[in-house]
């Protein structure tokens, strides 16, 4: 199996998940086989993936960089491994450590150590994209118990960073100051994002890739919500090109300052208005990555010959029809178990889609996986 390119090794480093599952079908589908340094999460599904050249399964993200720099450490500089991520807690650690890094591997990076976890801050980087143009919700960085005087609600309380806190435990819709007080009592992030709450009517998705530094991006999906959960991402949407110009130019320029290359996704809340409001970047592959390569343009894949070249190969940018994507072991979840759809309508809802996240027929172990175990993925 080749699992290099150029005589560069490709390796997927990620705690185990969907997400890794579409970066390795991306490489795999045109022709590299990455090794995988898996690690350990709840269940398994991208180790079962046909495209895999090698496994290994570790038990933390230290243990997985041990091994890293021990079996793969060793190449001449003019062919490094490229390394490659889905989580932020694998991309937040090598971001740390990037100027030692980077003489061993070639990887996302943002130029010197920290710079990447920089953006990872919330709040610093709705600063940026309202620098550049987009807009932004009013927002407040405070530590639990404060309250600032200016506050208007509702508002809604996020960790400052995906590196702190319980993620999607700490998020509470607050309508006035007690409903506050209470959420103070249970959030685990020690810095909290608090952000005027709007109605949305939808979220915008949009992934791609840059290289030298972000002077150069390639905006493949955009992806709106077929259906709204509160608190949560929908595993349902609908795919389209990226048309808005306008907001490709301000991310790019953001991508730029930042001095960002590597594969990105970011997030937008759509108002009443159709105003789109920029929420965050996530610096890697998000779960979202498998669209790309059902548009054709696998972003992961895309990234590494685009690093390679020192150029964006313009045969690289091709146009689509809109498609469904839907991530079904969460759809069926929300939808089916909670009885908001029968099981009939969610079979048709299921074979109309055309991008599936574990099913896919040409590599049908994790899918075959997830099926004996369905409960532990639901």
């Amino acid at each position: 199996m080749n699992n290099s390119i150029k005589g560069h090794l490709c390796i997927v480093f990620a705690l185990e998940h969907y997400n890794p599952l579409g970066m390795i079908r991306g490489l795999g589908q045109n022709g590299i086989n990455p090794i995988y340094i898996s690690v350990k999460r709840r269940g398994e599904v991208a180790t079962k993936s046909k495209y895999i050249s090698k496994l290994y399964r570790v038990n933390t993200v230290e243990e997985g960089y041990q091994l890293l720099m021990e079996q793969y450490g060793n190449y001449d500089f003019a062919h490094r491994p490229i390394v490659l991520f889905s989580d932020d807690k694998s991309c937040g650690y090598f971001d740390a450590r990037y100027e030692e890094v980077e003489k061993h591997f070639i990887t996302y990076n943002a130029k010197r150590n920290g710079r990447i976890s920089e953006f990872m801050d919330k709040y610093k980087v709705q600063k940026l994209a309202e620098k550049h143009g987009l807009h932004v919700l009013k927002s407040f960085v405070v530590e639990p118990g404060e309250i600032p005087e200016e506050l208007v609600y509702p508002i809604i309380t996020k960790d400052i960073s995906p590196n702190s806190g319980a993620w999607k435990s700490d998020v509470f819709i607050c309508h006035n100051e007690d409903e506050l007080r209470i959420a103070y009592t249970k959030i685990t992030s020690p810095e909290i994002l608090l952000q005027h709450f709007v109605d949305k009517k939808n979220e915008l998705a949009i992934q791609g890739y840059t290289i030298h530094h972000g002077k150069e991006a390639q905006f493949i999906t955009a992806m709106n919500w077929k259906y709204l959960i509160q608190g949560y991402y929908s595993p349902y949407h609908d795919v389209y090109m990226v048309k808005d110009e306008d907001m490709k130019h301000s991310l790019q320029k953001m991508f730029e300052e930042i001095g960002y290359e590597g594969v990105f996704e970011a997030e937008f809340l759509i108002d009443k208005d159709n105003i789109p409001y920029f929420l965050e970047i996530n610096f890697r592959a998000s779960a979202w990555n498998h669209t790309t390569n059902f548009a054709g343009m696998a972003e992961s894949y895309l990234w590494v010959k685009g690093m390679l070249n020192g150029y964006i190969d313009e045969k690289d940018r091709k146009e689509f029809e809109t498609f469904t994507s839907m991530s079904e072991i969460i759809d069926y979840g929300k939808r089916v178990d909670t009885g908001k759809i029968s099981l009939a309508e969610w079979i048709k809802d299921f074979k109309e889609a055309k991008c599936t996240y574990y099913y896919h027929k040409d590599d049908l172990g994790p899918w075959e996986y997830v099926q004996k175990n369905w409960d532990e993925y639901k």
